[in-house]
């Protein structure tokens, strides 16, 4: 019986480096860790659904946000480096955009979604503030004013104008200054005091350099303050020097002018 021979054609480049992906692992999947390659009780998604968000670490809950990592890294691994660049979580929601996006892996998108998180916190904060006198609610102004300005890389003086029941009205940002100065006009504060119809403010300001130990200037400015309102029948009911983790409080130190 005669054979019955096929004529195959050698394979050229092209077809072996098609026969040679087809058979050997792509190295770049096989080097990039996915952390749904993760046993599931170690995903954080199934942790925080298992055991509630406590159990999460701050760069468990931030890598949720992001979603994805980057080559060679999981979203959890970008998470922690954004946390080590920015120093603090409040550090990396308090970041602009433009300081989000010279990050690796931080794209328009992550960007905004954290600027979005950002100001969600504040506003619950704010939330806090509201409808309640603030004479009773101390560490609620606090955290909202760490969070407002604890970590502006600039001074800052804001304001924030009570009714007649120590209800917060509005909060305004004064004034803005350099990494060390700020100047305040105490009769603009006056001005608007009587535009909103204040019966009394809370004064605050930050210490971008560290530190929350009242300055010589700060304790002159929160004297020309009391007794310019004074004038008009408007309590200061304290000045706050607030700085990321820590805020210095006159009225708690006895320091306020009588």
């Amino acid at each position: 019986m005669n054979a019955c021979l096929e004529l195959v054609p050698a394979a050229g480049p092209r077809a072996a480096d098609a026969l040679l992906s087809a058979s050997a692992p792509d190295e770049k999947n096989a080097t990039t860790p996915r952390i749904l390659d993760w046993p599931q009780h170690d995903r954080p998604r199934e942790r925080l659904l298992q055991h509630g968000a406590h159990a999460l670490s701050d760069a468990e809950l931030l890598a949720l946000f992001l979603n994805t990592g980057r080559p060679g890294m999981t979203s959890v691994d970008v998470a922690r480096d954004l946390l080590t660049r920015f120093e603090s979580i409040r550090g990396v929601l308090g970041a602009t955009a433009t300081e989000l996006r010279r990050f690796g892996g931080i794209g328009p998108a992550k960007a905004a979604l954290l600027l979005a998180v950002s100001e969600l916190c504040q506003r619950a904060l704010a939330e806090k503030t509201r409808d309640r006198p603030l004479l009773d609610a101390p560490q609620a102004v606090e955290d909202y004013l760490k969070w407002l300005i604890g970590n502006r890389p600039n001074e800052v003086f804001v304001t924030l104008f009570l009714d007649i029941r120590h209800c917060l009205i509005t909060v305004d940002e004064s004034a803005k200054g350099s990494l060390s100065r700020v100047a305040v006009y105490p009769r603009e504060i006056v001005r608007r005091a009587l535009t909103l119809n204040a019966a009394s403010l809370i004064v605050a300001h930050n210490h971008p350099s560290g530190g929350v130990t009242p300055s010589a200037s700060d304790r002159r400015l929160t004297r020309l303050l009391t007794e310019a309102l004074a004038l008009i029948d408007i309590r200061l009911l304290d000045h706050l020097v607030v700085a990321s983790n820590e805020v210095f409080s006159f009225s708690r130190q006895g320091w306020m002018p009588a």
